[in-house]
């Protein structure tokens, strides 16, 4: 990859950190091998070589690189993070029953719903081996607090997602959870480890809050209006499986009557019938919540960004700021 030619942010960043994401990488392949079970190999290779960005783990790297650091614990760090990002993934295809990820087939489509599982709790073992390694009891109760945060959050998207009593607060609550936790996870360890100031470690930790927020909800938002080639999901999945994203709980806080009884016949009680998709889009339609909910994620970037004033003057920050811009990007 010549880096003149190069794009987007998190291309940047995967360049200038190649060196060190591919000692992470290399971390991984050991650390996800098993003497006894050659299952969990399998499994978690299946996920772990499918593709995607690794932002999580870049963000711990690019944090600590951001403080000069010059030793090898945000290696482990960052391979700590994709692990626990790897386990949740593989425990939430079974929750959802999904059937693809990242255009290819669940692992527990492939296998079956016990491998997902318990290798999951593997990876998540394994992420509290690598954590304790780095001797940082500061780290260790960041990335512990992550992991409870992580599963409170899928527990509460459960019992809220066809709720049509939810709040945005609670979906706010529910975001920070299953997606925001691990980004500001990810990066308040990296500046952690690297000797940042407590001032300096807050705002690492608010980026990482506020961009993960932006990211999931530009993700919500994608599911009624992306590209289906892009996302890998058909638009209205959410709808279909009956999951409360902002953009339904703005129609519905807005709803009369009747508008309500549709939502609870097709969200709260699953009741869905042909048309029941494109009467869904008009009544978000009618009150604006794609574009309501389109200037949340924005904002959340922006937050992301004005967090960064914290942060020394370095490519790195200037990368992490276009970072937040680009999670949104995919919303223009």
């Amino acid at each position: 990859m010549n880096i003149d030619t190069v794009t987007k942010p998190h291309e940047r960043l995967a360049e200038i950190l190649t060196g060190e994401m591919g000692a992470v990488n290399e971390l991984i392949r050991t650390r996800m091998a098993s003497e006894h079970a050659p299952r969990i190999p399998e499994v978690t290779a299946h996920l772990v070589e499918a593709g995607g960005k690794r932002l999580r783990p870049m963000l711990t790297l690019a944090a600590a690189r951001l403080f000069g650091y010059a030793g090898d614990h945000h290696v482990r760090l960052a391979a700590t993070v994709e692990f626990i990002h790897t386990a949740t993934l593989l425990h939430d295809d079974v929750v959802d029953e999904s059937a693809q990820r990242r255009g290819r087939p669940t692992a527990n489509l492939l296998w079956d719903n016990k491998s997902s599982v318990l290798v999951g709790d593997y990876l998540f073992s394994r992420s509290f081996q690598l954590m304790v390694e780095t001797g940082s009891l500061r780290v260790l109760d960041i990335l512990a607090n992550a992991s409870a945060t992580i599963a409170e959050g899928e527990v509460l998207q459960m019992t809220a997602a066809t709720d049509l009593g939810t709040t945005e607060a609670i979906y706010l609550q529910v975001v920070r959870g299953k997606t925001a936790a691990l980004f500001s996870a990810a990066t308040e360890v990296g500046g952690v480890i690297a000797g940042a100031t407590e001032e300096q470690v807050k705002a690492l930790y608010n980026y990482g809050d506020a961009m993960g927020i932006a990211f999931q909800i530009a993700d919500d938002l994608l599911d009624y209006q992306g590209d289906s080639a892009a996302t890998g999901k058909n638009v209205g999945d959410d709808f279909r499986e009956r999951k409360l994203t902002l953009p339904v709980i703005k129609a519905v806080a807005q709803a009369t009557p009747d508008e309500h009884a549709f939502w609870e016949r097709t969200i709260g009680r699953g009741r869905q019938e042909e048309g029941d998709l494109d009467h869904a889009l008009g009544l978000m339609a009618k009150y604006s919540t794609l574009e309501a909910t389109r200037a949340d994620a924005f904002g959340w970037a922006n937050k992301a960004k004005a967090s960064l004033e914290a942060l020394p003057d370095h490519e790195i920050r200037t990368l992490l700021c276009d970072l937040a811009d680009y999670v949104v990007s995919r919303l223009n």
